[in-house]
This record gives C-alpha cells, structure tokens and sequence, in this order.
C-alpha cells in the first residue's frame, strides 16, 4: 500500500512538473481599461478633470501588476501591457517591471490591442466593461460612449471585449481572463466561452456598484490570473468565419452622411454603416479611423 501510494504521490508530482514546465516562457498580452476597475463607478475617477483620478491611475497601475506577478508564479516571462482607456495615458509607467513594454497613447492601427501577434501565448483583459447594447454595467459603452450607439460584427453586437478578442484570434491567440464588473465578466464569457473571470464589483447601474476594497480585488486576481495561466492550453482563440462585416450606428446624422460618400461603405440607414472588411486587422484599422479621424487634426 505504502510503494502504491508513493508511485501515485510521484505520478502527480511528475504531472505537476511537466505542466510547470510547459508553461515556463509564456508570452501574455495585458490590455487595460479603467472603467472596469475595483470600485470605479464614475467620471470622478475616469480623466484628468476627476477628482479621484490619480487614485485611480494608482489602482489601475496595481491591478496590472497583480496580473504580471501572479502571471510569472505560474512560468510566464514576457508581457506587453496596452494602456487603453481614455488618453491611453493612464498607468503609472514607473510602477511597472523594468521588463515590461508598454503601449501608450494614440492613434494605433490595433487601437486597445496594438502590439499583439502570433508570438503571444494568451491575452488578459484588466478593467473592462460591458457594450452599449447592454442595458446593465457601470459605464456600459463600445469604444465611444460619445459618439456609438452600437457596434456589431457580422451581425451580432459585440462589447470591447468581443471585438478585441477576435483580433487577437486573428493571429490564434486566446483571452484567458477578464477582469471587471458582473456584467462586464457575464457578456465576455457568454462570447468567448469559460475563460476566468474576476468579478470586482456588482453594477446597480451605469453609474453605481457594490465593489471590493481595492487590495480585496487584487487578491481576486492574482487567484484568477494564477488559475488561467495553469488552463492555458484549454483556451482556444476567437475566431470569425469569413470576412468581418463591421456595422456601427452613430448618434449622430451627419457622421454617417459624410461617411455614406465613401464607395466601400453601405449606408443601412439615417445613423448606420456598414463595412465590409479584409480581415480584423483591416476592420480595426477602418473603426480607429472612423472615430479618430478629423480634418483639424494638428500636427
């Protein structure tokens, strides 16, 4: 009985290690946003004009590297992390690993997924937040709570989360984790299938939330990180059949006016268009011009 339970004890310990190490060198991918972050609920906490913002950089900074720490326990060594909310100017750069690249600021053809390609081994998304079409989550939008109405790949509405991940299957790379409120998590998951998910907050709506103390939501996501490195292998990239068709309706009329003059555009009607791209790199960087773009731009 002893020698039995010795080869079960060495069999375990010798799966444990193989595993161990073929998630030694793993490649991760960390696009942050800040709407989704433990206990941000408002503009307060959103910009440069907010009086709780520097807070909130801090707090974004710590969530980001609750994620590489918990990340490099579990064998991975290399990490390019995309600032990507608002002026893509948010997290505390200094903060961060000396090993560690940084995405920052715009204009970017891959917009909150500049950088990614084929040689990543996974994606985390920290902060996140839910669409436009969803009627619950704090501060609940798609790319522009200012300017889109809704935004919907090949027929079906897609959150940032969605849009982004299947850029990142366009070069076979899967999301393992998001981070975020309930609804943020819940509408990510039901798109991608059971990836981990740190839910960091309750939305009572889009502007309200019963959230965990901040190093409470660091703590849930260093165990989530821990627990989506180890299923690695289980995930499988998001990936689109055929051509993206890009739809998105704008609040207002005369962006989608001007936009119908282009030939390769279909106005569908008074505040919507429709795009038929190459790939998802090629509907990225149409949607990074349609919302970016202005004659006035300087330099």
């Amino acid at each position: 009985m002893r020698t039995f339970l010795l080869y079960t004890f060495l069999f375990a310990f010798s799966l444990s290690a193989a595993a161990q190490s073929n998630r030694e060198g793993l490649k991760i991918y960390i696009s942050a946003d800040m709407e989704g972050l433990t206990g941000a609920v408002t503009g307060e906490q959103l910009g440069p004009t907010g009086f709780e913002y520097a807070r909130f950089r801090q707090i974004m900074t710590d969530e980001v590297n609750a994620v590489i720490s918990a990340a490099r326990e579990e064998g991975a060594t290399e990490f390019l992390v995309s600032d990507s909310h608002g002026n893509g100017q948010n997290l505390l750069i200094e903060q961060l690993p000396d090993d560690v690249q940084i995405v920052r600021s715009w204009p970017r053809a891959l917009g909150m997924m500049h950088g990614i390609d084929e040689t990543f081994d996974g994606v985390i998304f920290v902060g996140y937040h839910s669409s436009t079409s969803n009627s619950e989550g704090v501060r609940a939008h798609t790319k522009s709570s200012a300017n889109l109405t809704d935004l919907q790949l090949n027929g079906e509405h897609v959150s940032e989360g969605s849009w982004n991940a299947a850029i990142a299957g366009h070069f076979n790379v899967p999301v393992i984790l998001v981070t975020g409120d309930d609804a943020a998590v819940a509408e990510v998951s039901a798109a991608l299938g059971p990836i981990e998910g740190a839910v960091v907050k309750m939305n009572h709506g889009f502007h309200s939330a019963t959230t965990m103390t901040p190093a409470a939501g660091q703590k849930l996501i260093r165990e989530k990180t821990r627990a989506a490195i180890r299923r690695i292998s289980e995930f499988k990239p998001f990936k689109l059949y055929g051509p993206p068709v890009v739809q998105f309706s704008l609040k207002h009329y005369q962006p989608a006016e001007l936009l119908a003059y282009l030939k390769f555009v279909r106005r569908v009607d008074s505040h919507t268009i429709e795009y038929l791209a190459d790939d998802m790199i090629d509907a990225s960087k149409f949607m990074q011009f349609v919302l970016d773009y202005s004659v006035t731009i300087n330099p």
